[in-house]
This record gives C-alpha cells, structure tokens and sequence, in this order.
C-alpha cells in the first residue's frame, strides 16, 4: 500500500483518490478552499442557487465507469437527466435552432430551420467525427501521453492519419463540409470546449461535436455540483481522507522523487506517491524546485497558448422566461472579432481584451432547487474572455471595469432579444482574476493550454511527470479540459499508479 496525497479536490483529483482509495492505497486529499469541487463550483444566497462552472455532463459512460469500479453505480448517486434540446440557438440573423437531444432528430431539426440539405452537411461532418473520436479515443485521451511514442502509435495506419488530419483545423473542415454559414459557426463553437481559436485548432475536435450529439448532453438535478459530492462521497467510502482549507506550499522533493507536500500553515505530509490536481502551469512554476528534468515542461508550457478564460453573471431573477431551454447561446456577427479579443491576435496593437460583442452562454436550468419559489430563476451567463494578465493583458481588477463589462453583456442580451436588466434582483460577477484566485488556475485560464496548434496537445503536460512519484490530472494536464477529460485523466493516473 503505498501513501498518496492528492494536491487539490477538484473533480480530477477527486476521480483519482476514489481510484487510487479503492485500489487499497492509503490516500489524502488537501484542498486550499473551504468545498470540495474546484471549478465545478456552487453559489447560494437568497434561495437562489448556481452551479459556477460546466453547466452540462458529456459522455456520461466515463462517470459510471469510475462509480462502477469504486464500489456502485453512478445513478444511484446522482439523478441524471438528458437534455431536450440539448441547445437553443440564436444567430446574429434572428434564426434560432433548437438542436434536439436524441442524434436521429438532428438532420430534420436542421432541414427544417436553415433549409433543405442542412441536415445532410451535418450528417456528414458527424460521421468524419465518429471515425476521428474511433481513431483518437483509446491511442490518445485513454493512454498516457509518450510525446513521439503517442505520434508514432497514432501514426501506425495511414488510413487513421488521413482520418484524422492533422494538418487541418477546425475551421477548414467546416469550410470543406458545411455550405451554410450557420452550421460552420456551430462547429466552430467546439474549439471553445477547450479554450481554443477554432482558426488554429486541430480539426480533431470535431469529435466533441459527436460525442456531445451522440451520447448525449445530461443534467445533475440539483445541479451539477452534486456529481463533485458524489465523487467526494465516494472517495471518503473508499478509506481516503479529504481535508478543505489546506493549502499546498510546495511538493517536498527528496533523493530524486515526490516524497510528499509541505502546506502553507507549515505541516508535511509525507507520501510515496503525490498526484496534483493543481494548474500545471502554477504545480511546475511555484510548487516544485527547479530542476533540469522539469526544464522541457516548463519550456512547453512557455510556448503554449494559454486557454480563454470566462467572464461571468449570477443573476438572480424575479419572474419567468417563457419557452427558455436549459442552455440558450447567442452568437454575435463577427464570431472571429472575439477569437482576436480574447488570443490578443486583431488589431493594430494585438493586445487581448474584453470582447465588445461576445458570443453570450445562458445556463438557466428549470428546477425547483436552484430558486427560491415559483416566480424567480437563477442564470449563469457566460461570455469567452481574456485571462487575467495585468502586465501583458487585461486587469480584471482594474477599477470598474468589472461591472462596466457586467452592464455590457447585459446589453448585448437585450439586443439580441433576451432582456432581463429590469428583472435582476441582484447579481454576481466574477472575472478571470476571481477564478485565478479561488481554484489556482494561472491567469483563469479555464484549460490550462489552449488546442491552438496542431502539436499543442502534445505540448500539454503529461500525467507522469519528469519526477518520480509526481503525477498530474485534471483539466490542465493530458488529455485536456472538461468534465470527461478529467475523469480519464484520473483513470490514467490511477492505471500508472498500480494496485496496493
């Protein structure tokens, strides 16, 4: 039985404790904040309730794998719900499209609201993502990343290769199958499931567009905080031990390999094996000693793009919505403008910014637990934005220009025909500096790395690292960010880790 303290109780470390627990490892989870989650966070006043990350479960089967091999099944621990339609969409020429939540209603759904042979396009870039998601699923986002080991593994079938294009981005497949405008700026959309410029992202992530359609988009009732609950459940069933409040100074390095972590309040635990779920650019800049077998990690992660981030609004309602769907997005006119806002790559100075036209995200789920009584609703509302950067980028701090940029999207909702400013009761806004702050990620980024690139997967830190006994999970490290990745980012961990 080896000794195992997992740095940060977001859902990755959460995921690879239960794992690591129910493998016979004595495990310790410490985590800086006061709740369990990470950025799977949870908000409440006034009876209004608000989850204050990812607003939707993709891919469920990795959740029920993990609850299955930890001691029971997912849906007795949490009340999952499929999402009909799993979108409601509005483009900037007042066409809205709700997309259906069952794979086999899409193609007419599309044909009925943009136009014959709508559907069809669709169809067909569908199934090229079926066969990428085939080719990439177990090789790359179920395997430990090997650098040119995982290029040559991918690489052993040129058929896959050609499957997969690896010279091509996003935005050029949409282009070599979509006709229609409108169906190229909902592929586009994928790139942002990872941080990324659709412009500069692999077109690999088309397969996200498949798995959300195919497998379908799912709610926690209650919200989605209570899958981290679940998990953190679990991992206690199991034998671990979760301490919130623990913030980690440093990863204690002795004869060559992770012996442990030193907390802030001066504490060390000593442990065999050390599993960070903390921000890979913060775990390798500020929590490790310098060391030359770090020096190619940290060189990747200087040359990586960091993800977008997010701006967001709590707003707390009076009042109901007709018609609303659980997930609204409204898309604005020039969906590049805001790929060279948030990169800092429009412009003559090419300096990051607020997006003065974002593409706006509504998350306003219909249950009774999430507000206070009958006549009121609690909306997360989410626009892509520059990460926290006061040197080199924007100041989320900066004197009023928080709520400046609230009232904005505020605005930009009205003038795309979703206008609550005389029904908010009260609202929240927390700026990437907000999430810099609470969940350690540098600078908000929400993924770590962005996609930009055609080698920047293989830029992300892997999950063994260069030190012994130092492994990373989570949404920063291999294979990447969202609430499926993380879970198999805990499995492989938990795989190269090994039984008791």
């Amino acid at each position: 039985m080896a000794r195992v303290v997992v740095v940060g109780a977001g859902l990755g470390g959460l995921a690879a404790a239960a794992r690591l627990a129910a493998s016979g490892h004595g495990v310790t989870v410490v985590e800086q904040s006061d709740t369990v989650g990470g950025k799977l966070g949870r908000f409440a006043r006034d009876g209004h309730v608000f989850d204050t990350g990812p607003s939707l479960v993709t891919l469920p089967q990795v959740y029920r794998d993990l609850f299955a091999a930890t001691g029971g099944p997912l849906e007795d621990a949490v009340d999952l719900v499929r999402l009909d339609p799993a979108v409601a969409y509005r483009f900037a020429d007042g066409t809205r499209l709700a997309m259906p939540g069952r794979p086999e209603a899409v193609p007419g759904a599309l044909d009925d609201v943009l136009g014959a042979g709508a559907g069809a396009q669709w169809a067909a870039l569908q199934a090229r993502a079926a066969d990428m998601w085939r080719i990439s699923e177990g090789p790359f986002l179920r395997s430990p990343l090997r650098g040119a080991a995982t290029l040559a593994r991918l690489a052993r079938n040129p058929a896959d290769v050609a499957g997969i294009a690896p010279w091509q981005t996003l935005r050029g497949l949409g282009a070599r199958h979509l006709r229609d405008p409108r169906l190229r700026t909902l592929l586009d959309r994928y790139a942002t499931y990872s941080g990324s410029d659709p412009r500069r992202v692999p077109a690999v992530l088309a397969s996200v567009s498949y798995v959300e359609q195919a497998f379908g988009s799912w709610y926690v009732r209650g919200g989605l905080h209570r899958l981290a609950e679940a998990v953190a459940a679990r991992t206690t069933e199991r034998g671990a031990v979760v301490r919130t409040g623990r913030a980690v100074r440093r990863v204690v390095v002795e004869g060559g390999r992770a012996a442990g972590v030193e907390l802030a309040d001066g504490e060390t635990l000593r442990a065999d094996v050390v599993v960070s779920g903390a921000d890979a650019a913060a775990l390798y800049r500020d929590l490790l000693p310098v060391d030359r077998r770090t020096r190619a990690v940290r060189g990747a992660l200087r040359s990586a793009t960091p993800s977008l981030s997010g701006f967001v609004l709590l707003l707390a309602l009076s009042g109901r919505t007709p018609d609303l769907a659980h997930h609204t997005v409204l898309f604005p006119s020039d969906y590049d403008a805001e790929f060279d806002a948030v990169f800092g790559t429009g412009g003559s100075a090419g300096a990051p910014g607020p997006v003065p036209d974002p593409t706006v995200y509504v998350s306003a789920p219909d249950d009774p637990v999430l507000r206070p009584d009958e006549d009121s609703e609690s909306w997360f509302v989410l626009v892509n934005a520059p990460r926290h950067d006061p040197d080199d980028g924007v100041d989320w701090t900066a004197g009023g220009l928080a709520e400046r940029y609230a009232d904005r999207v505020l605005d930009v909702m009205a003038a795309r025909g979703l206008d609550v400013r005389d029904r908010v009761r009260w609202r929240v806004v927390r700026t990437p500096a907000d999430l810099e702050r609470e969940t350690g990620s540098v600078g908000g980024s929400i993924y770590g790395t962005s996609s930009n690139g055609a080698r920047a997967a293989f830029l992300r830190p892997g999950n063994a690292s260069p030190v012994p006994g130092l492994f990373l999970v989570g949404g920063s490290a291999h294979p990447g960010g969202g609430l499926p990745l993380v879970a198999l980012s805990a499995e492989i961990v938990a795989t190269l880790v090994g039984p008791a």
